[in-house]
This record gives C-alpha cells, sequence and structure tokens, in this order.
C-alpha cells in the first residue's frame, strides 16, 4: 500500500483517541504527517552570553551555584530563582510556577537552561531546563521542529511521532520529480529532504530541504497550469468570432472620449483572441480608473456584431446597475439591447428577462450572481466577462462558461498584481495589463492624520461641500463592537448629521435591502446626499465625478489594496480630489502602509508592497482565486523559484513526448489524479 494511502492510525503511538485529534491538523494518512511540516526551529546550540543580544532565545550550560530561593504568589503563582554560573558570568535563573523544582536544583551539579536573556539584569527566564548528569545527554548543538498544534496534540507528542512515521515509512516516500529537474537543480532526493525538514542537523541543511519541497510545490502547481494551457490550445473548442474590424472601429470613434495607448493595444489583444478557435482564457487589470469598462463594451460591441450574447457579471448589484446604465448609454445607437438581472427582480421581470435572453432578444446582460441560477439559458452566449473577478469562486465562474459552448472568457480586475507574478500565479491565462490613465486625471492628494486632528477634517469636509462637491466617510465597521475600538458607520452617521444640521448626510451598509441601497446611491450620484457615511461596500466600481473628498476612518484596519480601491472613489472628475486616512498607527506594518499611501497613487507600485507586507495567500484571496496555499513554498519570497519552475513546466508540456513516454507517467498521472484533463490526448 502506498504511505498516501496508510491510515495514520497505523502509525506506532497513534491510537484510534490520537487518530481523531490529528484530524484536527488535517492529518488523515502516514503521509499527511510526514508532510505536516514545522513553521520554526528552536536552536538549543549553546551560546556565548557576551555575544548574546538582550531579549534574545538562548542556551547555556551551567553550575548550579548556592540555594534556590521560591517566592509565593497567592496559592498558585510562584517565582523560583537561583544563581548559575556560566563560564565568567554569575546569572540569575528565574522559573515562573514551577516550585517543585527547588527540590531538584543542587550546587554544584550541571545544568542546561534555555530561555530569555536579560543582559541588564544577567537574568535569564527559564522555559526549558535539564539535568545531562542525571538524565543522559541534554539537547545542544541541535535544531528542534516546533509545529502547529491543537486540542490535545502536544510538541513533544507530535516529535516523537513523526520521527516515528519517518523511520517506518521514510524509506518509501515515493519520488514525484523526473530525475532530469534534479540534476538540473542539484535538488536532493524527495524522501531525504522530508527528513531533514523535520530533523535538520543545521540551518544550511535546512534550507538546501526546504528549497527542494518548495520548489517541487510551485513546479507542480505549474504543471497543471501549463498542462490545462496547452490543452486548451490543443483544442478548437471555440468559436471564431466574424469580428467586424470597420464597425468596431466607428464604434471606438463614437465614443465621447479618446482612448489610451494602453486601452488601444489592449483591444487589439482582446480582438484577435475572439478571432481565435480556441476559447479565450484572459486576465485583464488595470489600476482603478484606468478604463476596464471601455474595454469590456469594445469586446462586447464585437461579440454582438458578430451574431453572439454576451454576459457581464460583477459582485454587488449597485455595480451592476451602474453598468448597465454605462453600456446602454453607449450601445444605444445601434440597437444593442442590454438586460438587468439581479436577485431583487420581482418574479414576474425575471421570467420576463430570462424568455428574452433564451430567445436572443437581449444582446448583452448584466448581473450578479443570479446570472448564474440554473434557470438562466442563453440562445448564444459567446463572451463571459466577469468584473473583479477574485470576489467569485472558481467554481462560480465555470458555471458561467458553460451557460454557453465555449464561450471566450475575459476576467477583469481592478486590484492590480505586478506583472510578472500575475502572469506566473495565473499561468493557465493571458494576462493584459491597462498601465495608463486617461489624460485629463488629476492624482488625488493623500493625506494621514492622527484622530485627534478630526475638527480640522470636519472643516475640510464643510469647505468642499461650499464649494459644490461631495464627500464618501468610510468606517471598517456597521455598528459598535465590543471587541474592537474603531469606529462605526452608524455612530459616525449620527455625529455628522449633528454636526452638519444644514446637509444631506446619508448612511449606506451592506445589511441594508438592495433597494434601499440603490436608492442612497441614486441619491448621492444626483447630489441629493453631500456627504455618504459608508462601509466598504462602496469599494468596487461606484462612480460618482462629484465626489472629490474620502475620509477613512481608522484606515490602519484596511489593507493597502483595500485603501487604493477605496481612494479610487474619488478624482473621476475634473475637480482635485483628496483622500484623508484618519490612523494612529502602532506598529512598524501599519506606518508603512500609511507612508505608501500618502506617497504614491500608482495601484502597481502599491500592490507589489502590498504583497511584500501581507503575502499572496491574503492577496490573492485564496479561495477564491485557486491560487493555492503552499505547505512550504511562498510566491513572493520563492518567486526566483516560482519562474524557473514555471519555465520547467512549460518546456515539459510542449515536448510531444511528454503525453506518452513512460518517464513522464507519474506527472501525468498527477495530472489526471487533479482532474486538469477531460479528453487529454493521450486518453
Amino acid at each position: 500500500m502506498e504511505v498516501r494511502q496508510i491510515p495514520v492510525r497505523q502509525v506506532k503511538g497513534v491510537g484510534p483517541k490520537k487518530a481523531e485529534d490529528l484530524l484536527l491538523l488535517g492529518i488523515e494518512t502516514a503521509e499527511d504527517l510526514l508532510e505536516y511540516y514545522p513553521f520554526r526551529y528552536e536552536d538549543y546550540s549553546l551560546k556565548d552570553l557576551s555575544q548574546v543580544k538582550d531579549g534574545e532565545r538562548v542556551t547555556v550550560e551551567g553550575t548550579v551555584y548556592g540555594m534556590p530561593a521560591l517566592q509565593m504568589y497567592g496559592r498558585k503563582k510562584s517565582r523560583l530563582s537561583c544563581k548559575v554560573v556560566v563560564d565568567r558570568f554569575v546569572v540569575t535563573a528565574v522559573w515562573f510556577n514551577q516550585g517543585y523544582l527547588k527540590e531538584r536544583l543542587v550546587p554544584g551539579e550541571t545544568i542546561v537552561l534555555t530561555g530569555k536573556w536579560d543582559g541588564r539584569r544577567l537574568q535569564i527566564t527559564v522555559a526549558e531546563c535539564e539535568f545531562p548528569g542525571r538524565e543522559g545527554a541534554a539537547r545542544t548543538d541541535t535544531l528542534q521542529p516546533v509545529y502547529s498544534i491543537a486540542g490535545p496534540i502536544t510538541q513533544s507528542w507530535l516529535r516523537k511521532t513523526i520521527a516515528q512515521a519517518l523511520e517506518t515509512y521514510g524509506p518509501s516516500l515515493p519520488e514525484t520529480l523526473p530525475p532530469g529537474l534534479l540534476a538540473k537543480h542539484g535538488l536532493m532526493p524527495r524522501g531525504e529532504a522530508i527528513r531533514i525538514l523535520h530533523q535538520p542537523t543545521d540551518a544550511a541543511e535546512g534550507k538546501r530541504a526546504r528549497k527542494r519541497i518548495a520548489y517541487e510545490e510551485l513546479f507542480l502547481f505549474q504543471l497543471k497550469m501549463q498542462a490545462y494551457r496547452a490543452l486548451s490550445r490543443s483544442k478548437s473548442d471555440g468559436v471564431a468570432l466574424p469580428v467586424d474590424h470597420p464597425a468596431v472601429r466607428a464604434f471606438v470613434r463614437s465614443l465621447p472620449f479618446t482612448l489610451t495607448g494602453a486601452q488601444k493595444k489592449v483591444i487589439a489583444e482582446l480582438l484577435e483572441d475572439l478571432k481565435q478557435p480556441h476559447a479565450m482564457n484572459r486576465l485583464l487589470q488595470g489600476d482603478v480608473g484606468a478604463g476596464k469598462t471601455v474595454v469590456a463594451a469594445v469586446c462586447l460591441f464585437a461579440v454582438v456584431k458578430a451574431g453572439y450574447q454576451g454576459a457581464l457579471m460583477v459582485p454587488t448589484e449597485i455595480l451592476a446597475e451602474q453598468h448597465k446604465r454605462s453600456l446602454e448609454k453607449l450601445f444605444a445607437p445601434y440597437g444593442i439591447q442590454v438586460a438587468l438581472l439581479t436577485g431583487s427582480l420581482t418574479d414576474r421581470k425575471r421570467r420576463e428577462i430570462l424568455d428574452a435572453l433564451q430567445m436572443g432578444l437581449i444582446d448583452v446582460v448584466v448581473g450578479t450572481h443570479a446570472l448564474i441560477q440554473e434557470d438562466v439559458f442563453f440562445r448564444s452566449l459567446g463572451l463571459v466577462i466577469t468584473d473583479e473577478q477574485h470576489r467569485f469562486g472558481v467554481n462560480q465562474r465555470a458555471i458561467l462558461r458553460r451557460k454557453g459552448l465555449h464561450p471566450d472568457v475575459l476576467m477583469m480586475t481592478a486590484t492590480p498584481i505586478p506583472r510578472t507574478l500575475a502572469i506566473t500565479a495565473f499561468g493557465d491565462m493571458d494576462v493584459s495589463t491597462l498601465d495608463e490613465l486617461p489624460k485629463g486625471r488629476k492624482p488625488i492628494k493623500t493625506y494621514c492624520v492622527p484622530h485627534t486632528m478630526l475638527e480640522r477634517v470636519l472643516g475640510f469636509i464643510r469647505r468642499e461641500v461650499a464649494a459644490g462637491r461631495q464627500a464618501y466617510v468610510i468606517c471598517p465597521l456597521i455598528e459598535e463592537s465590543d471587541k474592537l475600538d474603531v469606529q462605526n458607520a452608524i455612530d459616525v452617521h449620527a455625529q455628522l448629521t449633528h454636526h452638519f444640521p444644514d446637509l444631506k448626510v446619508g448612511l449606506l451598509h451592506g445589511r441594508l435591502p438592495n433597494a434601499e441601497k440603490e436608492e442612497l446611491m441614486r441619491a448621492f450620484s444626483e447630489n441629493q446626499l453631500q456627504v455618504l457615511v459608508s462601509t466598504t461596500v462602496i469599494e468596487v466600481g461606484v462612480d460618482v465625478p462629484n465626489a472629490s473628498l474620502m475620509i477613512i476612518y481608522d484606515a490602519v484596519r484596511f489593507g493597502l489594496s483595500q485603501l487604493h480601491q477605496l481612494r479610487g472613489r474619488v478624482g473621476r472628475g475634473e475637480h482635485q480630489s483628496y483622500c484623508v486616512l484618519i490612523a494612529d498607527p502602532k506598529n512598524e506594518i501599519s506606518k508603512e502602509r500609511m507612508r505608501v499611501m500618502t506617497e504614491t497613487n500608482d495601484g502597481f507600485e502599491i500592490a507589489r508592497r502590498d504583497l511584500e507586507l501581507r503575502g499572496p495567500g491574503e492577496f490573492f484571496g485564496t479561495r477564491q482565486s485557486g491560487v493555492p496555499e503552499f505547505k512550504v513554498a511562498d510566491m513572493v519570497s520563492d518567486f526566483e523559484l516560482l519562474e524557473q519552475a514555471r519555465e520547467d513546466a512549460a518546456e515539459l508540456v510542449s515536448r510531444p513526448d511528454f503525453w506518452t513516454a513512460a518517464e513522464w507517467l507519474p506527472l501525468r498521472d498527477y495530472l489526471q489524479k487533479e482532474q486538469v484533463f477531460q479528453g487529454a490526448p493521450f486518453d
């Protein structure tokens, strides 16, 4: 039986109860146990105290000097202290709530202590101690693994159990990488790397083992991406649309503005994709305000003129309504029918739209998740566009795609991803980037101020409104929380209503009925409301050109990309716009985020810094995008390794013998298991 099929309860020392406990850690098989890697190591090598920094964790060996002293605090709390001679120092060793050790501390005996060093007081707060003379060799000159644990599982038991599993099953762990790749990159065998990750003798060996497993994870991820891409390209299962270029050019000339160079370049790429016999699978990313919606409109126009229907799926009803109005205005002279399909439609209206869609009377439908309901059918769906693609799960996008016969797919995002990382992470997709803003856009001036300057911020709101402008005020919470000391939208709305009795102040949040949200946004867009207090429900897509001021309370509660999205709600008109971040950052990461926001308006630079500060899991929205959480690899710090893995995987799947030769069979089996192909060339 393969290691991945052996139940963990067969590992020596794992009974039924422990097997149940291990499920809390996601461990079901012997292989799961062996692949449960430590997240850090404790260094038990002996240190010279003169070289140790204050506050560092240290392991020292010394001799007990004098009798220990025990102080009691109440019934259960105690402080045990004892002098210990370590090299040329006499240090004080301190234990808390371990009074039982007093009897074990014998003057003149050798002791090994591990704990936190206080260089000013020559004191070590002891976390672990050993008596090598009584118990054999102490743990010195070793690295001990530290695992994430839960429930009744302890570090010592898990270390011992994994060591037992390594001894029993380690030698039979299968190799996953071809010999050629191991030799090319000088990588150690998989079984050896897994053993070293759990039991490294030194840091250098541990790094080599980590590199081996990280490369494997990245390579297998890229192999899936590249195989999927190759298979998609090999099938002529899409629709080669007859793009009417003169009609498209006439439509572009009719637009009330001039396209940027970046928009023209991206549109050319997309039109070329539409003409191909395989289905388009492209990611369009662009900074806030770069004009992705216009690019989408041009593509939808081309698809409709070719005799097919288009669908645009967006995450919120507010955004759907807005897109519908924009597209109707652009398409009206051409008789193109645009419909809105959302969850708040009446049953009768919904039925009318569904019937019209199926009969082909509607050319373009804009909607939310309502588009992927089972009873939604198209007559001839040719193009699927998802806006803010990271907000939809992979399955949701796939359902919409299946509404047509292999329609072209365009995913759009205003969360810029550094281009090289986007190409690598979304390896199965082509990536287009809008890296140029329309002419005339004035950069938004951004300031970070403490809460103590709130009166001045309110004065700023008053001046902008007096000049005919409008303001957003964003709060992290809807209502007061016992757990978080942050401003909430309901209280802020009440305060601003009291402070500005002559202004109309609105309150928008996610719990309001959709009809009420729509009415509020309509009132704000028509300047019937001068100030809109809101949660992040307005983060995406809302377009009010007259709004020139964005105030964000407790800005440290938001990630960089989210702050940039919120800031992008202003600066959409001819007037100078401002963003004020109200924050009292306490740590370096928070201070750095505020510094980045005030120094740059460039979404791609912000994305790069966000990636460094947060890591890829949170940045990509792991569950939605399909970018995996690796056990060892990290897409930021291991970026060079990721690039190498992508090149290797692409080269491998492009070889004709990859699909037939016996040496690649384990990798093809892996792809089969991951359900990458439906009808691969060798099936």
